[in-house]
């Protein structure tokens, strides 16, 4: 099956419109319908990313065939799809870096990592240079660490809590100050979750 083919029968089969994936992902619905008829067959990987959590896949389904066979020869191989930051205002890279082995017991726990730049997460162990490996979905409980989407194209990792009509992005570094988001503004920016982060590798 073609990959447009894949992302059409994937959309329809959890009731979701063009629309709907396309207010997601911050594309309009015609870039949608375009990515379903295979008349853009290149996704770029930040739009990758938040496609693949709507449609709760594995985003290396959704990336070009050449790199999949890559992934596919070994599959304790997972793709490190570009970087995020661990601090503010770095916008998220559209390039695929390479691919991190894995074991065996976290083949399933995960499904891509991110280079971090950055250091306002140290409190919680993720240095600036390490890989975070994450989880694609599109939520995270309150106190977990999530990659976070703001405004399309910022991608930050953060500790979210989530408090009544309130977002906040917590850096466990304390020279960094938080970010609070009311409802209206996770909406209409949008703030979007696209991961939960389940470890991190640090390279000496």
């Amino acid at each position: 099956m073609e990959m447009n083919e894949y992302i059409r029968k994937r959309r329809k089969s959890l009731k979701l419109t063009t629309e709907q994936v396309a207010k997601y992902i911050g594309v309009s619905s015609p870039t949608v319908t375009r990515w379903e008829t295979g008349e853009i067959k290149n996704i770029k990987n930040d739009k990758v990313l938040k496609l693949a959590t709507i449609l709760e896949i594995d985003p290396m389904l959704l990336i070009g065939w050449e790199q999949q066979e890559e992934y596919q020869r070994n599959d304790k191989l997972k793709p490190i799809l570009g970087y995020a930051r661990a601090g503010y205002d770095l916008f998220a890279e559209e390039q695929l870096l390479g691919y991190e082995e894995v074991s065996d017991a976290e083949i399933n726990k995960g499904d891509y990592f991110l280079q971090v730049k950055g250091d306002s997460m140290t409190g919680s162990h993720i240095f600036d240079g390490s890989k975070v490996y994450v989880k694609s979905q599109s939520y995270v409980n309150s106190g977990e660490i999530g990659v976070v989407i703001i405004n399309g194209d910022e991608a930050t990792i953060k500790k979210v809590i989530k408090q009544k009509d309130l977002l906040i992005l917590e850096a466990t570094n304390p020279d960094y100050e938080n970010r609070y988001f009311t409802a209206q503004e996770v909406a209409e920016l949008p703030v979007s979750i696209i991961g939960k982060v389940i470890s991190c590798k640090i390279e000496f």
